[in-house]
C-alpha cells in the first residue's frame, strides 16, 4: 500500500512513472481518481488522463479499475437514488488519429443500417471540468456509478443558477465557475478550481467565498444542451478538425477538458449503442498546448533499447498543466552539443498532447557534459550522427531489457510484460524473450513473484502465442533497425518471413521503397535476430500471413486497380469477398464517393448507397454479376 509521503512524490513527479510497479501504479490512478471525484485533486485532470492513466492503460489494458464507470463523490448525501437517465463516462482521444478511429466505426455502424456516411451528422461542445449532474426540474443527481447518484438538489436551494438565465429540467451539465472569475477572486484561496466547486456542493454550510460567487452568478449549473456547439458532415469535420477544436475551446468562460463530439442521428446512436463505461457513439478529445521557460539544473544519460544515448533534463520545479514539472527529455546529444543543453541553461519545455514533457528549444545555452561512457554497462561510447551510441549491443543491461519489454509492446496481444516485470525478470537471470516463454509459474515464483500474479503471467504467455497476430507485427517485434511496422509489411508482401532470413542486401534494396543503406541494416538486424527467431517460432505462434504480391491473382478483369464497395446482404461473408477482392489486385473501400469505381450489391441495400452511386457516376453491379466479370477468362 502506497505511503501519503510517496502519493505526494509521486504526484509530484519526485518518483516517475517508470519507477513504478504496475500495481503502484494503478493503487496511484485509483487515490488520484478518487480524490479528484473529492474534490481535492492531487495532480491535474489532464495530468491524471495524459500521465498515470494513459500508463496503467498501456501496462495493464484489462485492470479492473479500468472497466467500470469513475464515480463521482461518495459523501456528498448518504441516500442514493435511481437517475432519470443512465449517464455514464466519455471515451477519450488523444490524437488525431484516434478520432479517425472513431469515425471509421461511425462509418461501419452506419453502413450496417444502410446510412450514407454522407448523410452522419457530428455534435460538437466543449467539455466542461466540474461536477456532472443530471436535473429532472425537481432534482438535481450526481452521476454517481451511472445508474444511481446523490441528491444534491441542495445547490439550487443554495441559489445556485441556470447557465443564460435559462430553465431547470434541462437533463445532463455540470456544476462550474467561470475561469476568468476564478482568477480574478479565488485563485489565492483555492488551488484548483475542483477544490472551489466542491465546496458548493458538500453538505456543509456554504462558506463565504461560495456564497460570493453564487450572488455574482459565477457559480453555475450549465446544461449541456446550453453550450455554443459545432455541427456539421464528417468530411468538414475531419478537414477543419483543429479549427473546430479550437473554436470550442475559446467559446466558453469555464475550465475545459477537452471537446465532446457526439453523433446526431438517433438511429445510428442506437444502433451503436454503448458498453458499461462509455456510449459508443460519442468521444472526447483532449489535447495540452502550454509551455514554459525552464531552467535546466542538470543532463543525465538513460540508454535505450538500440544502445541509443538519450539525454534527460533534470528541471527546476515547473508548474505546467496543473503539475510540478522535474524532467524531461533532451532528444539527442546532438541537441545538447548543438544548442547548449546544460546545467544553467534555459529550454522552452512543452507538453503538446501531454504524453511527457518535451524540450522544444534551447533559449539560453550553458555548459555541455558529453559522456564517454555508457551509464548502464560502463562501454565506450561512439557517435552515430546526431546520436551518442552504446554498441555493446549483447551485455548492455538497459538495451537487453529495453528489446525484451518492446517485443511484447508491438506483439499487442498480451498483458502483464511491461518494464517493471521485465526488470524483475533480467534481475534474475533472464536475457532474451525465448527465455521468458520457458517459464513456468515455479519459475516465477521462485524470483518473487506472486501466485496469483504467477499464474497470469504464465496465462498471458499462453495468450501471445494462441491470440493470432499478423507477420509483419511478429517481426518488427524483434526491434530490427529500420524494420518497423510499415517495412516489415512492406518487405513480407515480396518475401514470406520464412524466407526472409537468406535475403541478400541486393534483394532487400530490389524492394521498392527500401535504399542500399537501410537493406545493408536490415539484413544485419536479421543475422543478428536469426537464431532468437527460430527458437521462438519452434515454440508455436498463431500467425496470419501476409499475401505475397507474386501470388496475387492477375486476371485479366474490368476490376484490376479499380476502387469498389460492397453492400448489401451478399451470399458469402463480405469479409470473404473483400479479402478476395484484394487478392485480385482490387482496392476495396466502406463508402461510397467520387472516386469509387463500382458498388456491388446485394440484397437489402439502403437508398443512401444507391443514390450516392448515381451522383458520382459509379457502375452498380449486383454480386452475381460481379463474381461473373471476375471470374471470367
Amino acid at each position: 500500500m502506497l505511503s501519503k509521503k510517496k502519493v505526494e512524490e509521486i504526484a509530484n513527479q519526485n518518483i516517475l512513472i517508470s519507477d513504478l510497479s504496475d500495481d503502484e501504479l494503478a493503487e496511484f490512478c485509483i487515490i488520484a481518481n478518487q480524490m479528484y471525484r473529492d474534490g481535492e485533486p492531487i495532480v491535474s485532470d489532464q495530468d491524471y488522463d495524459f500521465f498515470f492513466l494513459s500508463a496503467l492503460t498501456n501496462r495493464l489494458p484489462n485492470h479492473p479499475f479500468l472497466q467500470k464507470l469513475e464515480s463521482e463523490h461518495e459523501g456528498f448525501a448518504e441516500e442514493k437514488v435511481k437517475l432519470p437517465e443512465r449517464m455514464l463516462s466519455t471515451n477519450k482521444a488523444h490524437s488525431f488519429s484516434e478520432i479517425l478511429k472513431w469515425l471509421e466505426r461511425i462509418t461501419k455502424s452506419a453502413e450496417e443500417i444502410n446510412l450514407s456516411p454522407n448523410d452522419v451528422l457530428i455534435k460538437g461542445t466543449a467539455k466542461l471540468d466540474g461536477f456532472a449532474g443530471y436535473d429532472d426540474g425537481v432534482k438535481l443527481y450526481t452521476r454517481g456509478d451511472g445508474n444511481k447518484g446523490s441528491d444534491i438538489s441542495r445547490v439550487f436551494e443554495r441559489g445556485l443558477g441556470v447557465y443564460n438565465d435559462s430553465e431547470r429540467g434541462q437533463g445532463a451539465g455540470e456544476i462550474v465557475v467561470k475561469r476568468s472569475y476564478f482568477e480574478t477572486h479565488l485563485s489565492k484561496h483555492f488551488e484548483y478550481p475542483r477544490n472551489f466547486q466542491a465546496s458548493l456542493i458538500k453538505e456543509k454550510e456554504l462558506d463565504q467565498f461560495a456564497e460570493q460567487a453564487i450572488a455574482d452568478k459565477a457559480a453555475l449549473f450549465v446544461p449541456f444542451s446550453q453550450l455554443p456547439e459545432w455541427l456539421g458532415g464528417i468530411r468538414e469535420f475531419t478537414d477543419n478538425f483543429e479549427s473546430i477544436v479550437n473554436e470550442l475551446e475559446s467559446g466558453v468562460d469555464f475550465d475545459i477538458d477537452g471537446v465532446v463530439f457526439e453523433l446526431v442521428y438517433q438511429e445510428l446512436k442506437t444502433h451503436m449503442g454503448s458498453n458499461r463505461k462509455f456510449h459508443r457513439w460519442q468521444i472526447a478529445f483532449k489535447e495540452n498546448k502550454e509551455k514554459a521557460q525552464v531552467k535546466v539544473m542538470s543532463v543525465t544519460a538513460q540508454v535505450g533499447r538500440t544502445g541509443k544515448i538519450t539525454p534527460v533534463a533534470e528541471l527546476e520545479p515547473t508548474l505546467l498543466s496543473g503539475a510540478t514539472i522535474y524532467r524531461a527529455t533532451g532528444h539527442h546529444y546532438g541537441l545538447v552539443k548543438d544548442q547548449g543543453l546544460g546545467s544553467g541553461s534555459v529550454v522552452e519545455l512543452i507538453r503538446s498532447g501531454l504524453v511527457i514533457p518535451k524540450i522544444n528549444k534551447v533559449l539560453k545555452p550553458a555548459e555541455v557534459d558529453i559522456p564517454t561512457q555508457c551509464p548502464s554497462c560502463g562501454a565506450e561510447l561512439f557517435w552515430e550522427s546526431d546520436f551518442l551510441m552504446c554498441l555493446n549491443h549483447e551485455s548492455c543491461r538497459d538495451q537487453i531489457v529495453g528489446k525484451m519489454a518492446y517485443f511484447y509492446k508491438v506483439l499487442a496481444n498480451n498483458d502483464g510484460f511491461g518494464q517493471a516485470t521485465i526488470q524483475k525478470l533480467y534481475e534474475n537471470g533472464v536475457r532474451q524473450v525465448s527465455d521468458i516463454y520457458a517459464l513456468n509459474e515455479g519459475n516465477l515464483m521462485s524470483m518473487g513473484f506472486g501466485e496469483k500474479t504467477s499464474q497470469n503471467l504464465v496465462k498471458q504467455l499462453t495468450r501471445s502465442r494462441q491470440e493470432s497476430v499478423e507477420d509483419w507485427r511478429f517481426l518488427a517485434a524483434f526491434g530490427v533497425q529500420r524494420l518497423g511496422m510499415g517495412n516489415c509489411e512492406n518487405l513480407l508482401k515480396y518475401y514470406s518471413l520464412e524466407k526472409v532470413f537468406d535475403l541478400s542486401v541486393e534483394d532487400i534494396a530490389n524492394i521498392e521503397g527500401f535504399a542500399e543503406l537501410t537493406a545493408e541494416l536490415i539484413f544485419n538486424g536479421l543475422v543478428s535476430i536469426k537464431s532468437q527467431y527460430e527458437t521462438l517460432i519452434s515454440g508455436g505462434f498463431e500467425l496470419e500471413k501476409t499475401i505475397l504480391v507474386s501470388q496475387t491473382i492477375q486476371y485479366d478483369h474490368p476490376f484490376q486497380n479499380k476502387k469498389i464497395v460492397f453492400t448489401g446482404a451478399m451470399s458469402q461473408p463480405r469479409s470473404e469477398l473483400q479479402k478476395q477482392a484484394k487478392a485480385h489486385g482490387i482496392s476495396v473501400s466502406s463508402s461510397v464517393s467520387s472516386k469509387t469505381d463500382f458498388l456491388i450489391v446485394g440484397e437489402n441495400v439502403g437508398q443512401s448507397k444507391l443514390k450516392a452511386a448515381k451522383v458520382n457516376d459509379v457502375v452498380i453491379l449486383t454480386e452475381e454479376e460481379y463474381l461473373d466479370k471476375l471470374n471470367k477468362k
